[in-house]
This record gives C-alpha cells, structure tokens and sequence, in this order.
C-alpha cells in the first residue's frame, strides 16, 4: 500500500481509504455492527489506515463505530470526517427530507457557522473516542454561510489541536477559490468513478495546479461497477441506490454492458472488476486516494488486492476506449 502526501499538509494516507459510509446504514438499507467493526479491523491490518466518515453517516453510528475498531490503534490510523449537515436543527440549507435507522422522518440541513463546525467538531471527537482527528472536511457546500467564515474555523480547530489539516467536499473549482483566500485547504473529496468523470473538467486542473489533493469517493458507483448488480436487483428497505440516475433505465443497461467487457479485461489480468476499476481509478491525473466502502472483511480484504499491480499502457488503452463510448443520462 502506497501512502500519498495530501496537498500542503503533513498527513500521508493509504492510497486506498476505508469509506465508512456504508457501515452506518443510513441509505444502505442497514448494516451490521460486529461486521462493520471487523471489516475496519481487517482493512488496518493490511495498511488500509485510511478511514473516512462524516458525522451524518448513520446520525453518528457510523464515527461510533470507527472509534470502536481503532480503540488502542490510533496511532496507526488516519480518522478523516466530516461536518455541516445536520439533522437536530433547522438552520443553514434545507438538503433533504430523509428516514434516520429506525425509519423516523428526518430533514437534513446544510449548516457551517463558525459556532457550529466547532461544537460539531467536539461531537465526533467524543462518538470516534479520539482527542484529534487528522482531516476535518466540510461535507457539502453551506450557502448560508460565507465560505470564510466556515474556513475561520477550521483554522481555529487546528490552532487547538483538535484537527490536524481542513478540508472540502463536492466544492467546485470557485469555490476551493474563494476557501483557499482565508485557509489552506487540504483536500477535496468529490464524486469520480468510470462513468462520473465530470471533475475532470474544472477540479482536477484546479487541485493539480494549485496542489490539493483529491480524494475520490464512489469510485465503485456505489457497487454498480462491481458487476454484482444486474436488472432486476433487490435491494434492502430503506436503500437508496434504486433512486440515483445510475441505477435507473437506460443507464443500468448500459453500465452493465460495459462491465460485462471491463470483466474481460480483469480475467485476462486475473483480477477481480473491483480490482481493476480502484487500481483505474487510483492511476488517473490529480488522484490521491480513492474511498473504497466495505461491510464486511470479505469486501475489504477484495479491495486491497486492488493495489498489488499496476495496469499497462495497453490495458488501459483498452479501458478508456471502452469508456469513450459509454453514454448515460445523469438527469433521470
């Protein structure tokens, strides 16, 4: 496992991060608590040391969780989260009408005041069991907040020692901009997968210029390019992949047409499509980490595999033509 400096800070992380949004249950359609700590467990013990949370995954289960599998190893581990959507006031941007665990009606706000992302921070450090956490990332954009007011912040908690580097999530290139006039972000966490390829345009440019890092999450689109999902798919209540544009006709026909010849491309290689898109997704422009989420040790001990070889020039010759004639509708 290769670690990788993340932008201007101090903070090197796996190349392959543990996503810990799954775990929490919240839009996964549940998940269980002993297999969500193990499959931490198994992800550290083989380097993956990188775990990504946020505070609203499973409304605070899922950073209880991760403090539990790193208890007595957090020295060996990065705790990255993240803050600004919240579910106990109605403040900032309404985001979304949702269901918690339990099926209890929620409404989620995009909130960041200064007050806020501090008594926020204290939270997660309590639920991760922790007196630090390495990278505090803002989750979506807040625009009620001035974006320096949020950034003061995050200077302010790394000033106390409660964090070690900020960061942004789902920013745009004018955005991380107008962050970076009050604060050094570290880091930008945003969507990029095989067929989510939109931050090429602007963000990617703008990290690779101005050295940020970026850390790519759904590189899986959220288990559609494991070539496990086919038409016709049951997924547990409360799961929300049926809902994205991915999932939804003619788009899934077609993103599993193309993992039929990705596949190809893996058995020739013997390794497994989940393999073969994270070592893709890890070798492109401006990449620093790639999120990776797990249920359970079986997942993780799959994804690792992912950074034990490096696809050839040809190969990914291959891939990208295949990609160059994929056409989906990301408006459903």
């Amino acid at each position: 496992m290769e670690y990788r400096k993340l932008g201007q800070s101090d903070i090197k992380i796996s190349e392959l991060a543990f996503g810990a949004w799954a775990i929490g249950g919240w839009l996964w359609g549940g998940a269980d608590s002993k297999d969500a700590i193990k499959a931490i467990e198994t992800a550290v013990d083989h380097d993956m040391t990188t775990i990504d949370s946020a505070a609203v995954y499973g409304f605070g289960l899922s950073e209880e969780l991760v403090g539990k599998a790193v208890k007595g190893k957090r020295t060996k581990v990065q705790i990255l989260t993240k803050f600004g959507l919240v579910w106990d006031e109605k403040k900032g941007k309404f985001f979304f009408a949702t269901n918690d665990n339990e099926g209890k009606a929620v409404d989620i706000f995009s909130f960041a005041s200064k007050e806020r992302v501090i008594s926020d921070c204290d939270q997660s450090l309590k639920r991760l069991g922790t007196d630090y956490i390495d990278l505090y990332q803002i989750h979506w954009p807040d625009t009620t907040t001035p974006v320096s007011e949020t950034m003061e912040a995050l200077d302010i908690l790394v000033k106390k020692g409660k964090i070690r580097a900020g960061a942004v999530c789902n920013y745009s290139a004018e955005l991380m901009s107008e962050a970076e006039k009050t604060y050094t972000i570290a880091s930008n966490q945003v969507p990029y997968s095989m067929v989510n390829r939109n931050i090429e345009n602007e963000v990617v440019p703008h990290c690779l210029k101005e050295n940020i890092g970026i850390l790519a999450y759904s590189p899986l689109q959220r288990g559609l390019l494991t070539g496990k999902i086919k038409s016709g798919h049951k997924f547990g209540e409360g799961d929300s992949r049926p809902a994205s544009p991915y999932y939804k006709e003619p788009n899934l026909s077609r993103i599993i047409k193309l993992t039929d010849d990705l596949s190809e491309i893996a058995n020739e290689r013997n390794v497994t499509l989940s393999q073969l898109v994270l070592n893709w997704t890890l070798q492109q422009p401006g990449i620093t980490c790639a999120l990776a989420g797990a249920r359970n040790a079986a997942q993780v001990l799959d994804n690792v595999k992912s950074v034990d070889f490096c696809l050839t020039d040809e190969e990914l010759k291959k891939i990208n033509a295949l990609l160059s004639d994929i056409r989906l509708d990301t408006t459903l």
